[in-house]
Order: C-alpha cells, then structure tokens, then sequence
C-alpha cells in the first residue's frame, strides 16, 4: 500500500510505503495482514515510477518504508535499488524506515535479519524507529511509534559519533509536528 501526504509516520508530509512481509507478529500490530509475504499489489516498475512522482513536489519532506518490515531480507533486496534510484532523485528529501529489530540486530551483520543489502540500506536512511511494538508498553502519546520500548535514531548523527543518537522525546503536539 502507498500512502500520499502521509503526517503520521514521519516528520513533515511523506509518502509512505507499507511492505508486506514480516517474521516478528508484534502482539497487537495495527496491521497484521501484512505480515504476510504475499499480502497486497506486486512492487513493480510502475510501483517504482508512481511513488517518485508523488515525491517531486516541494512540500513532500521525504519517504517512509514501514509494513510489514523494510529489514526482511526479502523486502532488503527489492528496497535497496529503489532507495538508491529516491536518493538520486531527491538528495534533499529524507527517509524514514520502521522495524521491530533492534539497530545493533541490524549491525551484527551474521544473523536474521542481516542480509548483502542491510549495512547500504542502512547509510541511506536518515531515520530509523526501531523495536518490536511491545502491546505492553503502548503509548498514544508518543510522537512515531507506538510503544515505550521503540527508539527514533537520528542515523546521520549516529554514523557521525558512533554511537546511538536518539531523536529526543517528546509529546505530540499536533499531527503536523
């Protein structure tokens, strides 16, 4: 599913992908249709070509890649392309990807699920929400993310410093914040 001007899964106006395929099965995941690998339309070319023009407007702050998971190794290997040609397109747009793994899961570079493209999908992105949506731990309040446990890391200021830089926390002010 493609969403156009998107406000709440990112900052600014975004277009959002949502993927299909997802091993984690978050108890209470708003959408477990797609965690099912063959859940919704074929990622195609005109798939491709649909959603850089939704991006070409001015007001269109970047891309989000949510599901199901981005960081399946399957989705990885038909993101990646796509990401690098967003990333061509609009240098100045940011994107946003969301997973129920850990970031240090995504480093480790041997186990599920680390693939040939995670560590190049991961130096395209500018953020990452990362955790599995913990029902436990709900939370309306929070700004990008459903539960307490789940981190918004600036990626650009991580690669800078080495260590995790988190997007601090606050409460949602509006939908457009």
């Amino acid at each position: 599913m493609i969403k156009n001007k998107d406000v709440a899964n990112g900052k600014g106006v975004r277009v959002t992908l949502f993927v299909s395929g997802c091993r984690n099965h978050c108890k209470g995941c708003f959408q477990p249709e797609t965690w099912d690998f063959e859940y919704g339309q074929p990622f195609t070319q005109e798939t491709e070509e649909e959603i850089l023009s939704m991006l070409s407007p001015g007001y269109i702050d970047g891309l989000t890649l949510l599901g199901g998971d981005p960081f399946e190794p399957e989705n990885q290997r038909v993101l990646l392309p796509f990401i690098k040609k967003v990333k061509e397109h609009f240098p100045e747009k940011n994107i946003w990807a969301f997973t129920g793994y850990l970031y240090e899961t995504l480093l480790g570079g041997e186990a599920h699920p680390c693939s040939e493209e995670t560590e190049e999908m991961l130096a395209l992105m500018d953020v990452l929400v990362d955790g599995p949506f913990v029902e436990e731990q709900r939370n309306l309040a929070l700004r990008f993310r459903g539960s307490e446990n789940q981190r918004l890391i600036d990626l650009n200021a991580t690669r800078k410093t080495g260590e995790i830089q988190l997007i601090p926390d606050r409460k949602r002010d509006t939908i457009y914040d």
